[in-house]
Protein backbone atom coordinates (compact mmCIF):
# COMPACT_ATOMS: atom_id res chain seq x y z
CA UNK A 1 0.00 0.00 0.00
CA UNK A 2 1.11 3.28 -1.15
CA UNK A 3 2.23 5.59 2.19
CA UNK A 4 1.88 8.99 0.09
CA UNK A 5 -2.18 10.78 0.85
CA UNK A 6 -2.86 13.04 -1.64
CA UNK A 7 -1.48 14.18 -4.89
CA UNK A 8 1.38 13.38 -6.60
CA UNK A 9 3.63 15.46 -8.20
CA UNK A 10 7.27 15.75 -9.30
CA UNK A 11 9.77 17.56 -6.81
CA UNK A 12 12.89 19.26 -8.10
CA UNK A 13 16.22 19.10 -5.59
CA UNK A 14 18.21 20.90 -7.77
CA UNK A 15 17.97 24.08 -6.37
CA UNK A 16 20.32 26.74 -5.32
CA UNK A 17 20.34 27.85 -1.72
CA UNK A 18 18.98 31.05 -2.61
CA UNK A 19 16.07 29.49 -4.31
CA UNK A 20 13.94 27.45 -1.90
CA UNK A 21 11.50 25.36 -4.13
CA UNK A 22 10.81 22.35 -2.33
CA UNK A 23 10.07 22.33 1.28
CA UNK A 24 8.75 19.37 3.68
CA UNK A 25 7.43 20.20 7.04
CA UNK A 26 8.13 17.09 9.62
CA UNK A 27 5.28 16.92 12.35
CA UNK A 28 1.16 17.32 11.33
CA UNK A 29 0.31 18.64 14.24
CA UNK A 30 -1.03 22.90 14.44
CA UNK A 31 2.30 23.98 14.08
CA UNK A 32 3.40 21.47 10.99
CA UNK A 33 0.27 22.03 9.18
CA UNK A 34 0.11 25.45 9.14
CA UNK A 35 3.43 25.72 7.80
CA UNK A 36 3.20 23.07 5.36
CA UNK A 37 -0.19 25.81 4.56
CA UNK A 38 1.74 28.56 4.30
CA UNK A 39 4.40 27.11 2.22
CA UNK A 40 1.80 25.98 -0.11
CA UNK A 41 -0.12 29.13 -0.59
CA UNK A 42 3.24 30.76 -1.24
CA UNK A 43 3.46 28.31 -4.31
CA UNK A 44 6.22 25.99 -3.25
CA UNK A 45 5.43 22.09 -3.22
CA UNK A 46 5.68 20.85 0.18
CA UNK A 47 6.00 17.53 1.85
CA UNK A 48 4.23 16.70 5.73
CA UNK A 49 5.70 14.06 7.08
CA UNK A 50 4.26 12.23 10.58
CA UNK A 51 4.76 9.02 11.63
CA UNK A 52 0.72 8.73 12.14
CA UNK A 53 -1.86 8.46 8.87
CA UNK A 54 -4.70 9.72 11.67
CA UNK A 55 -2.46 13.04 12.46
CA UNK A 56 -2.12 13.69 8.38
CA UNK A 57 -5.98 13.09 7.88
CA UNK A 58 -6.98 15.34 10.28
CA UNK A 59 -4.14 18.04 9.34
CA UNK A 60 -5.38 17.22 5.58
CA UNK A 61 -9.15 18.31 7.14
CA UNK A 62 -7.93 21.69 8.54
CA UNK A 63 -5.81 23.10 5.81
CA UNK A 64 -8.55 22.45 3.59
CA UNK A 65 -11.01 24.20 5.83
CA UNK A 66 -8.30 27.00 6.36
CA UNK A 67 -7.84 27.78 2.93
CA UNK A 68 -11.02 28.06 1.79
CA UNK A 69 -11.41 30.98 5.04
CA UNK A 70 -8.20 32.36 3.18
CA UNK A 71 -10.24 31.94 -0.33
CA UNK A 72 -13.31 33.71 0.72
CA UNK A 73 -11.58 36.16 2.51
CA UNK A 74 -8.84 37.46 -0.21
CA UNK A 75 -11.65 36.08 -3.55
CA UNK A 76 -14.52 37.10 -2.06
CA UNK A 77 -15.46 38.31 -5.44
CA UNK A 78 -14.55 35.67 -7.25
CA UNK A 79 -15.65 32.03 -6.57
CA UNK A 80 -13.92 30.75 -9.45
CA UNK A 81 -10.43 32.73 -8.61
CA UNK A 82 -11.32 31.37 -4.65
CA UNK A 83 -12.12 27.56 -5.76
CA UNK A 84 -8.68 28.21 -7.74
CA UNK A 85 -6.88 28.82 -5.13
CA UNK A 86 -7.53 26.28 -2.74
CA UNK A 87 -7.32 23.44 -5.06
CA UNK A 88 -4.06 24.48 -6.64
CA UNK A 89 -2.62 24.91 -2.78
CA UNK A 90 -3.42 21.68 -2.03
CA UNK A 91 -2.21 19.79 -4.93
CA UNK A 92 1.20 21.37 -3.87
CA UNK A 93 1.20 19.44 -0.67
CA UNK A 94 2.44 15.91 -0.35
CA UNK A 95 1.69 13.94 2.77
CA UNK A 96 3.50 10.84 3.95
CA UNK A 97 4.34 8.74 7.20
CA UNK A 98 8.08 7.92 5.81
CA UNK A 99 10.55 10.43 6.46
CA UNK A 100 12.57 9.19 3.43
CA UNK A 101 9.68 10.21 0.92
CA UNK A 102 10.55 13.98 1.88
CA UNK A 103 14.74 13.66 2.25
CA UNK A 104 15.08 14.89 -1.67
CA UNK A 105 14.01 18.80 -0.97
CA UNK A 106 15.59 22.04 -0.29
CA UNK A 107 14.69 23.17 2.75
CA UNK A 108 13.64 20.70 5.83
CA UNK A 109 11.56 22.33 8.78
CA UNK A 110 10.74 20.43 11.87
CA UNK A 111 8.02 20.82 14.08
CA UNK A 112 7.83 17.86 16.56
CA UNK A 113 7.40 17.24 19.57
CA UNK A 114 9.37 19.31 22.19
CA UNK A 115 12.06 17.18 23.49
CA UNK A 116 15.43 17.13 23.11
CA UNK A 117 16.09 13.41 22.77
CA UNK A 118 13.17 12.85 20.16
CA UNK A 119 14.39 16.11 17.80
CA UNK A 120 18.05 15.23 18.19
CA UNK A 121 17.29 11.37 16.69
CA UNK A 122 15.28 13.65 13.75
CA UNK A 123 17.99 15.29 12.48
CA UNK A 124 20.61 13.16 12.80
CA UNK A 125 18.45 10.66 10.18
CA UNK A 126 17.73 14.18 8.26
CA UNK A 127 21.53 14.88 8.19
CA UNK A 128 22.23 11.26 6.74
CA UNK A 129 19.58 11.01 4.41
CA UNK A 130 18.96 14.45 2.75
CA UNK A 131 21.24 15.51 -0.30
CA UNK A 132 24.23 18.11 0.28
CA UNK A 133 22.33 21.23 -0.57
CA UNK A 134 19.13 20.98 1.77
CA UNK A 135 19.08 23.07 5.04
CA UNK A 136 17.70 22.17 8.49
CA UNK A 137 16.21 24.20 10.44
CA UNK A 138 13.76 24.00 13.60
CA UNK A 139 10.47 25.47 15.23
CA UNK A 140 11.36 24.62 18.82
CA UNK A 141 10.08 27.58 20.76
CA UNK A 142 11.93 27.26 23.44
CA UNK A 143 14.90 24.53 23.20
CA UNK A 144 18.40 25.15 22.17
CA UNK A 145 18.78 25.42 18.66
CA UNK A 146 22.34 24.31 18.70
CA UNK A 147 21.82 21.92 21.17
CA UNK A 148 19.28 20.10 18.85
CA UNK A 149 21.65 20.55 15.95
CA UNK A 150 25.11 19.39 17.95
CA UNK A 151 25.61 16.17 16.41
CA UNK A 152 25.04 16.92 12.47
CA UNK A 153 27.70 17.46 10.26
CA UNK A 154 25.87 20.36 8.17
CA UNK A 155 25.81 22.85 10.98
CA UNK A 156 26.46 25.57 8.10
CA UNK A 157 23.03 24.68 6.79
CA UNK A 158 21.17 24.91 10.20
CA UNK A 159 19.14 27.36 12.10
CA UNK A 160 16.12 28.03 13.68
CA UNK A 161 12.91 29.20 12.09
CA UNK A 162 10.12 30.11 15.14
CA UNK A 163 6.67 30.15 13.61
CA UNK A 164 3.77 31.28 15.88
CA UNK A 165 0.76 29.67 16.49
CA UNK A 166 -1.64 30.13 14.53
CA UNK A 167 0.82 29.88 11.39
CA UNK A 168 -1.53 31.50 9.03
CA UNK A 169 -2.83 34.55 10.91
CA UNK A 170 0.36 35.41 13.25
CA UNK A 171 2.59 37.70 10.58
CA UNK A 172 6.17 36.83 12.53
CA UNK A 173 8.95 34.52 12.14
CA UNK A 174 12.15 34.38 14.45
CA UNK A 175 15.03 33.23 12.12
CA UNK A 176 17.71 32.18 14.89
CA UNK A 177 21.19 32.25 14.02
CA UNK A 178 22.84 28.31 14.55
CA UNK A 179 26.28 28.43 16.07
CA UNK A 180 28.30 28.01 12.93
CA UNK A 181 25.51 28.98 10.31
CA UNK A 182 26.76 30.31 7.17
CA UNK A 183 26.04 33.88 6.01
CA UNK A 184 24.27 32.77 2.45
CA UNK A 185 22.48 30.11 4.65
CA UNK A 186 21.05 32.56 6.89
CA UNK A 187 20.23 34.85 3.73
CA UNK A 188 18.40 32.19 2.50
CA UNK A 189 16.47 31.31 5.78
CA UNK A 190 15.06 35.52 5.85
CA UNK A 191 14.28 35.41 2.22
CA UNK A 192 12.38 32.25 2.26
CA UNK A 193 10.51 33.20 5.44
CA UNK A 194 9.26 36.67 3.65
CA UNK A 195 8.25 34.34 0.36
CA UNK A 196 5.90 32.54 2.37
CA UNK A 197 4.19 36.08 3.97
CA UNK A 198 6.25 36.39 6.70
CA UNK A 199 7.69 39.76 8.70
CA UNK A 200 11.69 37.81 9.93
CA UNK A 201 13.52 39.45 12.82
CA UNK A 202 16.56 37.47 13.78
CA UNK A 203 18.36 36.60 17.39
CA UNK A 204 20.84 34.65 17.98
CA UNK A 205 20.49 31.18 20.54
CA UNK A 206 19.50 32.46 23.72
CA UNK A 207 16.77 30.79 25.48
CA UNK A 208 13.75 31.89 24.63
CA UNK A 209 14.70 34.11 21.64
CA UNK A 210 13.02 37.65 21.70
CA UNK A 211 9.13 36.60 22.47
CA UNK A 212 9.65 34.16 24.70
CA UNK A 213 12.01 35.56 27.09
CA UNK A 214 9.50 38.31 27.19
CA UNK A 215 6.41 36.72 27.26
CA UNK A 216 7.31 33.65 29.67
CA UNK A 217 7.77 35.83 32.69
CA UNK A 218 4.82 37.94 31.84
CA UNK A 219 2.56 34.68 31.16
CA UNK A 220 3.60 32.97 34.43
CA UNK A 221 2.74 36.43 36.88
CA UNK A 222 -0.29 36.55 35.24
CA UNK A 223 -1.16 32.35 35.87
CA UNK A 224 0.23 33.60 39.64
CA UNK A 225 -1.92 36.38 40.08
CA UNK A 226 -4.68 34.19 38.67
CA UNK A 227 -3.79 31.09 41.36
CA UNK A 228 -3.95 33.70 44.14
CA UNK A 229 -6.81 34.49 43.37
CA UNK A 230 -6.17 38.27 43.01
CA UNK A 231 -8.67 38.69 39.92
CA UNK A 232 -10.49 36.15 38.05
CA UNK A 233 -9.37 34.75 34.36
CA UNK A 234 -11.58 36.60 32.70
CA UNK A 235 -10.71 39.97 34.18
CA UNK A 236 -7.14 39.28 34.25
CA UNK A 237 -7.46 39.18 30.58
CA UNK A 238 -10.22 41.49 30.00
CA UNK A 239 -7.04 44.55 31.50
CA UNK A 240 -4.46 43.24 29.44
CA UNK A 241 -6.57 43.51 26.39
CA UNK A 242 -7.97 46.75 26.57
CA UNK A 243 -5.59 48.06 29.17
CA UNK A 244 -2.42 47.19 27.47
CA UNK A 245 -4.21 46.67 23.73
CA UNK A 246 -3.35 43.54 23.61
CA UNK A 247 -5.36 41.02 21.19
CA UNK A 248 -5.60 38.34 23.92
CA UNK A 249 -5.09 37.90 27.88
CA UNK A 250 -2.31 36.08 29.06
CA UNK A 251 -4.55 33.13 30.52
CA UNK A 252 -6.56 32.88 26.59
CA UNK A 253 -3.08 32.76 25.05
CA UNK A 254 -1.75 30.35 27.36
CA UNK A 255 -4.58 28.18 26.66
CA UNK A 256 -4.34 28.52 23.06
CA UNK A 257 -0.93 27.64 22.90
CA UNK A 258 -1.61 24.84 25.37
CA UNK A 259 -0.41 24.66 28.70
CA UNK A 260 1.29 21.68 28.71
CA UNK A 261 3.86 23.71 25.84
CA UNK A 262 3.80 26.89 28.46
CA UNK A 263 4.70 24.35 31.06
CA UNK A 264 7.36 22.76 29.37
CA UNK A 265 8.59 26.27 27.69
CA UNK A 266 8.48 27.77 31.87
CA UNK A 267 10.85 24.48 32.85
CA UNK A 268 13.46 24.95 30.19
CA UNK A 269 14.02 28.45 30.38
CA UNK A 270 13.90 27.76 34.20
CA UNK A 271 17.17 25.33 33.38
CA UNK A 272 18.83 27.61 31.02
CA UNK A 273 18.27 30.95 32.83
CA UNK A 274 17.93 29.99 36.34
CA UNK A 275 15.78 33.24 36.90
CA UNK A 276 13.12 32.64 39.34
CA UNK A 277 10.26 34.09 37.55
CA UNK A 278 10.22 30.42 35.36
CA UNK A 279 10.18 28.73 39.02
CA UNK A 280 6.84 26.01 38.53
CA UNK A 281 3.40 26.61 38.99
CA UNK A 282 1.14 24.87 41.16
CA UNK A 283 -1.99 25.41 39.02
CA UNK A 284 -0.48 25.15 35.62
CA UNK A 285 1.53 21.82 36.86
CA UNK A 286 -2.41 20.41 38.54
CA UNK A 287 -3.86 21.17 35.27
CA UNK A 288 -1.51 19.52 33.33
CA UNK A 289 -1.23 16.44 34.97
CA UNK A 290 -5.43 16.30 34.90
CA UNK A 291 -5.01 15.92 30.90
CA UNK A 292 -6.23 20.36 31.24
CA UNK A 293 -3.92 21.46 28.26
CA UNK A 294 -6.73 24.46 27.22
CA UNK A 295 -8.08 24.65 23.86
CA UNK A 296 -6.61 21.54 22.17
CA UNK A 297 -8.32 19.61 25.08
CA UNK A 298 -11.75 21.26 25.87
CA UNK A 299 -10.76 22.80 28.96
CA UNK A 300 -7.50 24.50 30.49
CA UNK A 301 -8.05 27.76 32.09
CA UNK A 302 -11.15 28.02 30.74
CA UNK A 303 -13.41 25.31 28.90
CA UNK A 304 -14.02 25.23 25.43
CA UNK A 305 -16.43 23.18 22.93
CA UNK A 306 -15.34 20.24 21.37
CA UNK A 307 -14.04 21.31 18.09
CA UNK A 308 -15.78 20.24 14.81
CA UNK A 309 -12.88 19.89 12.53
Amino acid sequence: MNKLVGITRNFSSSASLNAIKTVTVVGGGLMGSGIAQVTAQAGQNVYLIDTQKEQLEKAQKSIKNNLVRVAKKTFKDDAAKADSFVKESLNRIKMSTALEDGVNVDLVVEAIVEKLDAKQELFNKLDQLCPEHTILATNTSSMSVNEIGSRIKRKDRYGGLHFFNPVPVMRLLEVVKGEQISEETYQTLMTWGKSVGKTCITCKDTPGFIVNRLLGPYSAEAMRMYERGDASAKDIDIAMKLGAGFPMGPLELADYTGLDTKKALLSVMLQKTGHPVFQPIGLLNRLVAEGKYGRKSGEGIYKYEKSKV
